[in-house]
């Protein structure tokens, strides 16, 4: 009798190289989308309730408000009331980082979303104070370990301001609240 000769498996192909960071994202994802308690939109659980404090420049409010207004609607549209948010105005957005710190520092508050217009003048001005309160709010959000979100407009002219918080379009006030959310959740489920 003919002796059966086994078969060998099919060689796989040798597997793709990860960047490491990447597994790490991979993981969060993945842990986000198959958990029912966290909107996959988001990441935010629905079951924890999260409070946010916005801080606002006063300086340039005409634009301002437009974002401030924008925030409010998006996380009306998370189901976040009013009665979640603490709304903070101070004169300008070099006011900002300080105030962001405090608001951060409390138990009660879970992000900080600064918003503001520094809008190009004919002077080096805009310049150092679009820098500085940037670096501001990085430096409370590594301080607290809080999400601080930026949302500064840094814009060479009125019009680019306007088209950055349009109520029906792009509004960065909506942006910086979609960042709060998705860092929130990131957040907790890093602990």
């Amino acid at each position: 009798m003919a002796s059966k000769k086994k078969k060998s498996p099919p060689k796989q192909p040798a597997p793709a190289k990860i960047n490491p960071s990447t597994i790490s994202m991979l993981r969060v994802d993945t842990e986000r989308r198959s958990n029912p308690a966290i909107n996959g939109e988001v990441g935010i659980r629905r079951s924890i309730k999260f409070r946010f404090a916005i801080v606002a420049a006063r300086f340039n409010d005409f634009i301002t408000k437009r974002l401030v207004n924008g925030a409010i609607s998006e996380f009306a549209r998370h189901g976040i009331t009013e009665k979640d948010l603490t709304i903070v105005w101070v004169p300008g957005v070099f006011e900002i980082p300080l105030t962001a710190l405090k608001l951060a520092q409390k138990k009660n508050v879970d992000a900080v979303l600064c918003l503001g217009a520094v809008i190009k003048g004919e002077t080096l001005h805009f310049d150092l104070v679009a820098r500085e309160s940037a670096r501001g709010i990085m430096q409370v959000s590594l301080t607290t370990g809080k999400p601080v979100i930026f949302e500064v407009l840094s814009t060479y002219t009125v019009d680019q301001a306007y088209k950055r918080s349009e109520a029906g379009g792009k509004n960065k006030g909506k942006d910086a609240v979609l960042a709060a959310l998705d860092m929130t959740g990131l957040l907790r489920l890093l602990k």
